[in-house]
């Protein structure tokens, strides 16, 4: 019987790479996201690429408290446990001013996009799980040396998940369930920047690997499959890092 994987933030990037990864190994795949024609041609594309992929969209915010009991609803429906919750979801909040009401702003945006998108789905999710599944949260390198932009928000929301982590694991351990963070480094293919990245930036996040190359999502999704199978089954409560090497600093 096919498993079930929830993968959060599935539109694009890192997530829509981890839920063709998961559907190429026969999975069957929910993939949750805000925008739901951006969704939607997501699972095409997935569909184009996977022949027989079994996967279905789902439009939610997982910001949103009340996405919990709709996302809890539609996978109750599929009558299956989940055995894989992959949280993609998140976002850099776009710059503002140095006053406080800025700063505030800049600090609740990057906790509602990265951390309250995981929280919402996990504790909404927990009850549901397989025993022996597997829960993978995104972080990133921005939570060991920071932001690069704004005033920090973002490294912080993302460093705050690996506490979450580590009570997850702690917490689930007795049902065999895994936690673990993937904090990955400059994934090239991805809308995380936008467009506010210039060449000279994206040149030098590449010279501070050690593999002199950006990431790509595929990378990072062979990661999220790895943690999500019986061979990763004993890997619980880390936090890996996946940037090619990249050194400290921004």
């Amino acid at each position: 019987m096919s498993r079930l994987i929830v993968v959060t933030g599935a539109s694009a990037g890192i997530g829509k790479a981890t839920a063709e990864r998961f559907a190429a190994n026969g999975d069957r795949v929910l993939l949750v996201a805000r925008g739901k024609d951006r969704l939607a041609r997501a699972v095409e594309e997935i569909r184009a690429g996977v022949p027989g992929a079994d996967v279905e969209p789902l439009a939610l915010d997982m910001a949103d408290a009340g996405a919990a009991e709709l996302l809890t609803d539609h996978v109750r429906s599929t009558g299956l446990p989940v055995s894989g919750l992959v949280c993609c979801a998140g976002s850099v909040p776009p710059p503002g001013g140095q006053d406080l009401t800025s700063v505030l702003t800049e600090w609740q945006d990057a906790y509602r996009s990265n951390v309250l998108t995981a929280v919402v789905a996990v504790e909404g999710l927990v009850p549901l799980m397989a025993d022996g599944g597997s829960i993978v949260l995104h972080s990133s390198i921005a939570a060991y040396r920071g932001s690069s932009g704004g005033t920090g928000g973002y490294g912080a929301a993302k460093a705050a998940l690996h506490a979450y982590v580590h009570a997850l694991a702690a917490r689930l351990g007795p049902r065999g369930i895994s936690a673990n963070a993937i904090a990955p480094g400059y994934i090239a293919g991805t809308d995380l920047f936008g467009d506010t990245m210039s060449a000279a930036r994206e040149a030098l996040l590449v010279r501070q690997t050690a593999l002199r190359r950006a990431g790509d999502p595929a990378d990072v999704a062979e990661l999220a499959l790895y943690l999500c199978s019986g061979p990763g089954g004993y890997v619980t409560s880390q936090i890996l890092q996946i940037n090619g090497g990249s050194y400290h600093g921004v």
